[in-house]
């Protein structure tokens, strides 16, 4: 499981884990946004809250998680990115784990100082043709507005405006970070310090997913 803020780098590191070790990536933020995309009655609900920068209702969340996790590709392993966000969700997976005789090896929480959490917030634009992600600080190329991978207009989501950004983090503040004591207590959480370069990240992550499999 990734822990960490809005804007920590869980996504990034999370496709990284997928391209190395080819486990399935059970990414609620994912499954939401394609919701939304579809226009669906819970994509709808959804989007009324992520706009907002607060939580989806966990029942909604739980329901999505648990028919995710029964998935063929998830039998193999799986990175859980961006779930739990509650103590509530918490129990529930661990609940829904027991029931499909699966387990956590190891909670990763990757930290980042807040100021640079609402720069990098901030400075993302996302491409409407491909999805790609991209960041104007650290990729000044896309300050134009086009995306370097297919040519796409590349926009600021709603829920990446400063005003939501902070409430975002308020968010995670109060209902998430219990998380961090709630898996110490299990002995599962291990730190990453994610100021550091993307791939110095990902080296520190390895090292975790390498010992816990051991």
């Amino acid at each position: 499981m990734l822990l960490g803020a809005p804007g920590a780098g869980k996504g990034t590191q999370a496709a990284r884990l997928v391209d190395t070790y080819g486990l399935a990536h059970i990414s609620t933020g994912d499954i939401l946004r394609a919701a939304v995309a579809a226009g669906t009655p819970l994509g709808l609900t959804a989007k009324s809250y992520m706009d907002k920068g607060e939580l989806v209702p966990d029942i909604v969340v739980i329901g999505l998680v648990k028919a995710r996790l029964q998935e063929p590709d998830a039998a193999a392993g799986f990175i859980l990115d961006g779930f739990p966000r509650t103590v509530t969700q918490a129990d529930a997976l661990s609940k829904e784990l027991d029931a499909l005789g699966k387990q956590l090896d190891a909670v990763i929480s990757i930290e980042v100082d807040r100021t640079a959490l609402i720069d990098r917030l901030t400075a993302r634009r996302t491409c409407r043709q491909c999805g790609a992600i991209f960041n104007v600080i650290a990729q000044p190329e896309t300050a134009n507005g086009v995306c370097p991978a297919c040519g796409g207009e590349l926009f600021q989501r709603d829920d990446d405006t400063v005003e939501t950004v902070s409430n975002r983090l308020a968010v995670y503040e109060r209902s998430t970070a219990p998380l961090i004591d709630y898996y110490a207590s299990k002995g599962l959480l291990k730190r990453i310090d994610g100021n550091r370069p993307v791939d110095d990240v990902f080296a520190q992550i390895r090292g975790v997913v390498e010992g816990s499999a051991r």
